[in-house]
């Protein structure tokens, strides 16, 4: 039986989902999940670039599951949809925002759009005027594992992004407990190539990005102030304000992310790999493996999953942490919310193996 007890959940035969964007990888990720999802009827995709043409000419994985074409987005609301994924560059979803609230829509943000709560920071870290500032307070942040009872009201969620949820996953049982220096943390990622977008780019092809490793955004990576937000939200207000290092690296490979988080430990005695196990005893997407464990990105490969480890050297914790960055770093979490907001159970089209290899 559906639960109704929080007053937000609903029962739903059929969500009519529309997206916007379907021809990036996040865009193509959501479709491969919502294909599958029974509880889902895609009624539109847009795309300004394809529109009229065959959905399947573009994936032709999709074959035998999806007989739609591209609509142009000033079509797509025609569609009637119940919610709409935005899966565009930072920018979109705003300029659209009246127009799909005032349908009664609701909507899954997989851009930055609605992540940060301050409107100046936002613009300043996204060099923009931020287009619907009166949407930003009722956004929802879009992280299960913190904000699920505010997920399930929401009719805006702002899904995180791929590095910020990684780095969170792997901070959230320290800060929440007061077990580390929040002024401490350093976190080290590395994410395959499909996490710079589906563009034409020179440092993104595979003469360029193959046999190579860089790090870039060393200066200031516009996640940062996304993961330091997410962070102070969970911790104690009388504790120092958690602050974060954040270095990213490109991989020389297609998707997965790799985050190596450190930070000073309060408390050597304390036993970290209990409290996070403690932590995530009850999500079904977060696993922590067991103490001093290597995770992999290929153990992750498609799924929604997010893999922790825990090591404590002296009197520094590490936490490794990995995800693929199209599903649980994007549209999977997407998905989960998207369950989460109709009162499904939670793992509804999420639940398959890691693709290996991979």
């Amino acid at each position: 039986m559906p639960d109704f007890s929080d007053g937000f959940r609903e029962l739903v035969k059929v969500i009519r989902t529309a997206i916007i964007g379907g021809t990036g990888y996040t865009g193509a990720e959501l479709l491969r999940l919502l294909v599958a999802h029974p509880d889902v009827e895609i009624v539109a995709v847009s795309s300004r670039s394809e529109a009229g043409k065959p959905l399947t000419g573009a994936f032709p994985n999709l074959k035998g599951y999806l007989d739609l074409d591209f609509s142009d987005p000033s079509d797509l609301l025609s569609a009637k949809p119940d919610l709409v994924f935005f899966a565009t560059p930072h920018g979109v979803a705003q300029a659209s925002m009246k127009e799909i609230a005032s349908t009664g829509a609701r909507v899954i943000d997989l851009s930055a759009d609605f992540r940060i709560k301050d409107q100046q920071l936002w613009e300043e870290v996204y060099s923009q005027p931020h287009q619907s500032p009166e949407f930003i307070a009722d956004a929802v942040y879009g992280l299960p594992e913190v904000n699920r009872s505010a997920i399930a009201g929401s009719n805006l969620v702002a899904c995180p992004g791929c590095y910020p949820t990684s780095v969170q996953l792997a901070m959230i049982p320290l800060i929440e407990k007061g077990l580390i220096d929040p002024a401490s943390i350093v976190a080290y990622s590395g994410s395959g190539v499909s996490g710079a977008g589906r563009n034409a780019k020179v440092p993104y092809l595979l003469t360029e990005a193959s046999e190579n490793f860089q790090a870039y955004g060393t200066a200031g990576h516009r996640h940062e102030p996304e993961i330091v937000q997410g962070l102070r939200a969970v911790q104690a207000e009388t504790d120092t304000p958690a602050e974060v290092l954040f270095l990213p690296h490109l991989v020389p490979m297609i998707r997965g992310i790799h985050s190596t988080v450190v930070a000073d430990l309060k408390d050597k005695s304390a036993d970290i790999q209990s409290v996070f196990e403690a932590r995530y005893v009850d999500e079904p997407f977060v696993e922590v493996l067991p103490l001093g464990s290597q995770p992999q990105t290929r153990y992750v490969r498609g799924t929604n999953l997010c893999q922790l480890a825990v090591h404590v050297r002296g009197d520094r914790v590490v936490v490794l942490s990995v995800e693929d960055n199209l599903t649980k770093g994007a549209s999977g979490q997407a998905v989960q919310c998207m369950n989460i907001m109709y009162g499904l159970d939670e793992k509804t089209g999420l639940n398959m193996p890691a693709m290996l290899p991979g």
